[in-house]
């Protein structure tokens, strides 16, 4: 049974910082991906960055390039979002997922973790 746990949300000022951490049990993904989605009030639920793991390329929304960074210990099964300079904009509930595969649907989703950015 694979489960993925976020932590590490909460609220922030505008231009803060912010790390959410997603924590993946009972299975590896070492050789597939794992991304982070994000889903705002009244918005359809958006990409955000996406990291695959046996090659370590990353690639990133519009949106956050610049400002986000995804990273992984494989060793732990734990994918992270550093989130800097961040903006009112970013608010948002932010999903952790996970695939087995490098490309096509994600098969597995944690609870989604709250972040709140104040002006």
């Amino acid at each position: 049974q694979v489960q993925l746990v976020e932590s590490g949300g909460g609220s922030v000022q505008a231009g803060g910082s912010q790390r959410l951490s997603c924590a993946a049990s009972g299975g590896s993904f070492s050789r597939g991906r794992m991304a982070w989605f994000r889903q705002a009030p009244g918005k359809e639920r958006e990409f955000v960055a996406v990291i695959w793991s046996s090659d370590d390329i990353t690639y990133y929304s519009d949106s956050v390039k610049g400002r986000f960074t995804i990273s992984r210990d494989n060793a732990k099964n734990t994918v992270y979002l550093q989130m800097n300079s961040l903006k009112p904009e970013d608010s948002a509930v932010y999903y952790c997922t996970a695939s087995v595969q490098i490309s096509g649907q994600y098969e597995y989703w944690g609870q989604g973790a709250q972040v709140t950015v104040s002006s």
